[in-house]
């Protein structure tokens, strides 16, 4: 946070935040420029925050404190962001299974049944995601330290949200591991530790490329150019495509071991090759058109919410890929707001149907 001891003392500053006392209109006007914010928010109602215990935080061994609270205050504004679309269209339930006590291959053979996923590869993970409920954001672009963040809101929706400065490859795992704890540890109160990311991982790796078909369809050879072409079938990183071929026994040891070298050496570990294009949003795009269309700004949005209009940028960051100012349309619109609330129809990916 902004330093404010210019302008209001910390005793005062705590029995602000405590709601011990208020302060003048004159240091709430100097407070609300100093960090960036309307004045009307600090009238508006308390935020829901996101939950300190059972949420997943990816890169724990990097987290700070400070940077876990900034993820958590921009997720409490991602909930009022998502009310607020909540009264004005009628979006996906949620349908993820929660599973608890069985092993994370297993839940991902539940949850491809479930969803009529068969064997095939998901065509776009964000878009899966939205039509089963989930509400999928971006994380605030100084939060670049955690890789994905997830977490049941009231046991009843769930929030996901993703690192979208990543390769589109890197974050589209981010989404499926985030999915494993969304099914398997919706129940944990307790911080997430290194075992749940280990299940989290496992079952991220097995929903995108699941063995039956990988071990089927693997290029015969360990030729890197071969896995290049493979890996834009699973639409998934080299790398996480090396170590899946080795988990399930199509490379051995000795290829795994020998692959890592090449591509290491190649600089592929760091700067992806042939990088797939970025998963984006498809709620997003059809609210703010349809918005629009009412004649409501993303400038009147954040009026509406009192909030920064970087801050609604910041949540949607790399999740819309085109811009929602000025004339250019990023999808048909729904009709008209007035009356009931309009139906957001979304393609569900690998749909049989």
């Amino acid at each position: 946070m902004k330093d404010l001891k210019d302008i209001v003392s910390t005793r005062s500053l705590s029995a602000y935040e405590a709601g011990m006392q208020e302060p003048n209109p004159l240091t709430l006007a100097r407070l609300a420029a100093k960090l960036d914010f309307p004045v009307a928010f600090f009238y508006g109602p308390d935020l829901q925050e996101a939950p300190e215990h059972g949420a997943s935080f990816r890169a724990l061994s990097t987290l700070t404190k400070g940077t876990a609270h900034q993820t958590r205050a921009a997720a409490a504004q991602a909930l009022l962001f998502s009310d607020w679309i909540d009264e004005r269209f009628n979006l996906p339930p949620a349908e993820v299974p929660r599973l608890r006590g069985i092993d994370p291959d297993t839940a991902v053979e539940v949850v491809r049944e479930e969803w009529g996923l068969g064997e095939r590869p998901i065509k776009n993970m964000v878009h899966l995601l939205e039509a089963r409920g989930i509400r999928v954001f971006s994380l605030a672009q100084e939060c670049s330290a955690i890789d994905a963040y997830s977490f049941w809101r009231d046991d009843k929706r769930p929030y996901m949200f993703l690192n979208t400065q990543k390769s589109a490859e890197h974050s589209r795992m981010d989404a499926a591991h985030e999915l494993g704890h969304l099914v398997l540890h919706w129940r944990h109160a307790e911080p997430r530790g290194r075992l749940f990311e280990q299940e989290a991982e496992q079952f991220g790796s097995a929903f995108l490329m699941p063995a039956k078909s990988l071990v089927a369809e693997a290029p015969r050879g360990t030729n890197l150019e071969k896995l290049l072409k493979y890996k834009k079938r699973w639409k998934v990183s080299l790398a996480a495509l090396i170590y899946r071929m080795h988990t399930v026994g199509v490379l051995s040891d000795w290829q795994y071991r020998s692959l890592f070298i090449e591509i290491s050496h190649r600089g592929y570990r760091t700067s992806e090759p042939e990088e797939m294009e970025r998963e984006a949003s498809q709620i997003l795009p059809r609210v703010f058109s349809a918005l629009r269309d009412e004649g409501l700004s993303k400038t009147d949005i954040a009026s509406e919410l009192a909030f920064p209009t970087r801050d609604i940028d910041d949540l949607i960051w790399g999740l819309v890929l085109t811009a929602i100012a000025g004339e250019d349309r990023v999808a048909t619109p729904e009709p008209g707001l007035s009356g009931e609330r309009p139906n957001l129809r979304l393609f569900v990916p690998d749909d049989p149907a």
